[in-house]
């Protein structure tokens, strides 16, 4: 096999797209902390931020398909340009044009590039792991997050006081990284994932399945609704915990703690849960997240409400750890039930869930927030991830 004629390690491959894929999920985990400064600078309401954020995770979602397609057919080299130059064109349009028209293009811009690199990333150890897939999975989906946990506090910062220069120096780490990685990253000459998988008990089975026969199972479906919720409960967390720790009347010291916290939750939960699910089963460990996901997501509401801000804070990180396993699970669910061939194309459909969730994530939560309220805004989210935990109890009728 090609993979066992590498003059190196196959986790060279995923150390490189995990700096890409880290530097690339700035625009979306440090988003918190360019928000504030970002809304003044174009004189955005509250309505036209959390869409400005709805429009990157949209061009993200949309992108990751193209993107995918090609680098099934082609390898990962050209869409990885493609995606190295949209990463940079979006930070350094949001810094040197930030009016609100010109923002949309920008963060459209940007979210593409993400979404390429996202996809690209996140399925390249299904190229090289039979085994520790969810581990390897795992570990770049950590970085999509984790790289914004260590550059947040310094980001805020710079956004706050030096708005320019701190992105521009993002567009040169987003764009500079997946172009690295463009050079660096190949797929396996002779795949050997592609090679015919028994069938599943589920009636599903494991060989080349393209995306129009996976959009034709009723499993692909129920996968599909999951994923909108966890989407959509995450991805509000994260544009919205800032302006709701501040509505709340927290520290800045608790409020900038939130915006790490949430994005270090994501990165260890899709680490430490995506290899927990190599052993438990990815069924299994999909449910008990989405339940636990729900439950921390209202103590959140509950500490902050009791003003009780570091609780607050330690409860919005665990809601992301437990949000998180969907990003490590999904793609391996995937691989295992329509086979690794078409697995980046067939990934990225699944993925288009993300834009139901931002839309929902963004611009419906900013509307439920004028409407209702804050409090009564991440409850619903809250009843929204248990909800589907409990339907995932039934559908996946897991043992």
């Amino acid at each position: 096999m090609a993979r066992d004629r590498l003059r190196f390690s196959r986790w060279t491959f995923v150390a490189v797209v995990v700096v890409a894929v880290g530097t690339a999920g700035t625009y979306q985990y440090a988003w918190p902390v360019i928000r504030g400064p970002l809304s003044a600078r174009s004189g955005a309401s509250e309505t036209a931020t959390g869409t400005i954020f709805s429009v990157l995770i949209v061009a993200q979602t949309l992108a990751a398909f193209p993107g995918g397609w090609v680098r099934d057919r082609r390898g990962p080299r050209i869409p990885l340009l493609v995606g190295s130059a949209l990463l940079l064109a979006g930070f350094v349009g949001a810094a040197l044009a930030p009016s609100l028209p010109a923002l949309y293009l920008w963060f459209a811009l940007g979210g593409a590039g993400v979404g390429i690199a996202y996809d690209i990333a996140v399925n390249t150890p299904s190229r090289w792991f039979d085994r520790r897939r969810g581990m390897a999975t795992g570990a770049v989906s950590m970085a999509f997050s984790g790289v914004s946990f260590v550059l947040i506090p310094f980001v805020r910062r710079g956004a706050e006081s030096a708005y320019v220069p701190t992105l521009l120096v993002l567009a040169a780490a987003a764009g500079g990284s997946s172009l690295v990685a463009a050079v660096v990253l190949r797929d396996p000459e002779t795949d050997a994932p592609n090679r015919p998988r028994a069938s599943r008990t589920d009636g599903a089975v494991d060989s080349a399945i393209t995306w129009r026969t996976m959009i034709r199972t009723r499993r692909f479906w129920f996968l599909y609704a999951v994923f909108v919720v966890a989407n959509g409960v995450g991805l509000m967390l994260i544009e919205k915990v800032v302006s709701y720790a501040n509505q709340l009347g927290l520290s800045p010291t608790a409020v900038t703690a939130a915006a790490s916290l949430v994005a270090l939750g994501q990165a260890l939960g899709v680490l430490a849960l995506g290899t927990v699910s190599d052993r438990l089963g990815r069924e299994r460990t999909l449910v008990v997240s989405l339940v636990l996901c729900g439950i921390s997501l209202a103590a959140t509401v509950v500490a902050g409400r009791l003003a009780f801000e570091w609780a607050f804070v330690a409860f919005a990180g665990i809601t992301m750890f437990f949000r998180s396993p969907s990003f490590s699970i999904m793609p391996a669910l995937v691989g295992e039930y329509y086979g690794e061939t078409y697995s980046s194309e067939n990934y990225a459909v699944l993925l288009t869930a993300k834009l139901w969730g931002g839309i929902f994530g963004g611009t419906v939560t900013s509307v439920l927030v004028l409407d209702v309220g804050w409090s009564t805004t991440f409850l619903v989210a809250a009843g929204l991830a248990l909800g589907a935990g409990v339907a995932a109890l039934w559908a996946l009728r897991t043992r």
